[in-house]
């Protein structure tokens, strides 16, 4: 059995580009800036930074356009693929991108009172959509437990 999945969560690295296939399907590129952060053996912070293409069809596609904006936080959940074309002179050009089964939206800037997204709205692959309305508000959030990074974690601890 084979399995092509990828889970990516990280900001915009620009507005993403609407266009309409000759088919009339909507698709929506856009780029996605993921980091590791870890430390060294010398006990010195070290950061990552990763860039991502992502490709999303169809209804996601117009509503991706519409609520996001660079910097925005977003998970995407979708497949690996490499396209290939020939470019000017004949060479062989090569561009690797995740192509999106799902998209939501991270929770608004500093500007917004929280939720899915620049329109509170998130979409799912088979296109339809999640409002804010629809949710309780919780009174007082549940507190976040303190993770250490830099402590060592032993095979014999993990629940599985």
């Amino acid at each position: 059995m084979n399995l092509n999945k990828a889970f990516l969560i990280g900001n915009l690295t620009r507005d993403p580009e609407l266009k309409t296939l000759p088919s009339g399907t909507s698709v929506a590129s856009f780029g996605v800036a993921t980091n590791r952060v870890w430390k060294n053996q010398q006990g010195e912070r070290q950061e990552e930074v990763q860039f991502h293409n992502v490709v999303v069809f169809g209804k996601q596609a117009e509503t991706t356009s519409q609520y996001l904006t660079k910097g925005s936080l977003v998970f995407v959940e979708g497949r690996i693929q490499t396209r290939s074309w020939e470019g000017q002179g004949g060479q062989k050009n090569y561009r690797t991108e995740i192509v999106a089964e799902r998209v939501q939206f991270g929770p608004r800037g500093a500007g917004g009172s929280g939720g899915f997204g620049k329109g509170d709205v998130s979409a799912g692959q088979e296109g339809g959509f999640v409002n804010k309305a629809n949710f309780k508000p919780v009174s007082q959030p549940e507190a976040i437990p303190e993770i250490d990074i830099n402590e060592e974690v032993r095979p014999e601890d993990l629940p599985f």
